[in-house]
């Protein structure tokens, strides 16, 4: 079997789940594919999201089994955009001075893909631990100088480090807690791997913003989970650790920080109620505010479509910039494929070669976009949209136009010319 279909809740155990949004069938998103594979068969999976009517915890209702999608076809490289680096090198930082941790505490990184937060700790003098279950991202870590383990975490994992590193005195988990079915398992390893003062440190997409901005093209396979506060609070308590401290950054289209350690051993800042009562007053636990959403997701993709078959019947040549595993969603669910968007312009050096899984797009290097003429680029990894459009500045000297499909689908021509395109097709230069 390589997935399984939820009866209950991840984290309470509740059976009584809302399914509210339905994306249809779709494969692992970051499940490059090399040309040799493209003539095999491909697996979907239901993409369906459903809340927990007992605790409010938001996640797939079918989970694919790990091994099938973090095995050689898993290319994700972790922040190779200078703003992504940028942002976990101040994490880093911050965690270090705000914990007081030296050079003989270690930090172990959860999902560490090729090293980047843990190069970091490293920086301030941590010694560091990266375990990951991808055997090329593990490779690139362990090149770069990080120790990396290609384990997924368990209890047998963080028994190994303890005997061979000695307790940690953070363990971080950034974008992944939430692509871990077995979280019973994962806590008990985080109680036995952390030090009596240690602190788990997550972060992740925030649901609330999720839902303002019509991030729906974060909801793929990979993502089991779209996190809130709330039911947050009262899992960490079920397994003896207590979360007290709740930042929000900028970073991939809006996310939270959460701190977690043992219970009493640091004071709960004020941002943890703050924010359950920020998701009580945008109402992300009320049935009609999440039908509505499901409803602005079926006319985002209606409206996108729209416009770029309209672009197409005009003759224009539309192409990709940069390959994220949230292009694949949009891609997969709006059913884009070659006919519509002729390649997919990457930076990073692993991707250009393969094809995007489902759709079958051409991925590319961005050196060899110029070469394509393309009316329309889209980008896909719209959360660092300023630094791709300043990147291929070229693209628009060379006549070329941006579309930014996400929150609202914009199309930009210039530094202060964005055209943005209403439900009703109707253009709003802003």
């Amino acid at each position: 079997m390589l997935g399984k279909t939820l009866a209950q809740c991840r984290m309470c155990r509740g059976g009584d789940l809302y399914l509210f949004l339905d994306l249809g069938f779709a494969p692992p998103s970051d499940s490059l594919l090399a040309p040799e594979h493209m003539n095999e068969p491909e697996t979907f999976f239901p993409l369906r999201v459903v809340q927990c009517r007992t605790c409010g915890l938001t996640q797939l209702d079918h989970v694919v089994d790990p091994t099938h999608m973090y095995g050689e076809k898993y290319l994700y490289e972790s922040s190779i955009t200078r703003t992504g680096q940028e942002h976990f090198f101040s994490m880093a930082k911050d965690i270090a001075a705000a914990f007081n941790l030296g050079a003989n505490d270690l930090a172990v990184d959860i999902g560490s893909n090729v090293g980047v937060l843990l190069e970091g700790f490293k920086r301030c003098g941590l010694r560091v631990l990266g375990i990951d279950p991808a055997p090329r991202i593990c490779a690139r870590a362990n090149e770069r100088g990080i120790e990396t383990w290609p384990e997924l975490m368990t209890q047998e994992v963080a028994a190994k480090i303890v005997a061979a590193k000695g307790q940690a005195k953070v363990v971080t988990a950034t974008n992944v807690f939430a692509h871990i079915d077995q979280k019973d398992g994962l806590m008990a390893a985080i109680n036995q791997l952390l030090t009596p003062d240690g602190i788990f440190v997550i972060e992740a997409p925030y649901l609330v913003d999720l839902i303002d901005n019509l991030e729906y093209d974060t909801i793929y396979l990979e993502h089991l989970e779209y996190l809130s506060v709330k039911p947050l609070v009262q899992f960490f308590a079920r397994h003896n650790l207590e979360l007290f401290h709740v930042e929000r950054y900028g970073i991939h289209g809006k996310s939270i920080r959460v701190f977690v350690g043992r219970p009493g051993q640091y004071p709960v800042s004020a941002s943890v109620q703050t924010l359950i009562q920020l998701e009580t007053d945008k109402k992300i636990y009320d049935r009609n505010s999440l039908d509505q959403f499901a409803a602005k997701v079926l006319n985002h993709k209606m409206t996108l479509t729209e416009l770029l078959v309209s672009l197409k019947a005009q003759g224009k040549k539309i192409v990709g910039i940069s390959a994220p595993a949230k292009g694949n969603t949009i891609l997969n669910y709006c059913h884009f494929d070659s006919a519509l968007i002729s390649c997919i312009a990457e930076k990073s050096d692993i991707k250009p070669g393969r094809f995007t899984p489902g759709m079958h797009i051409p991925i590319i290097s961005e050196d060899q976009l110029k070469a394509e003429q393309a009316d329309y680029g889209i980008i896909f990894a719209w959360n660092f949209a300023e630094e791709i459009m300043r990147n291929v500045s070229w693209f628009i000297e060379q006549g070329g136009q941006f579309i930014i499909p996400i929150p609202d689908i914009r199309i930009v021509s210039g530094p202060r010319n964005h055209i943005q395109f209403s439900p009703n097709n109707k253009q709003t230069v802003c």
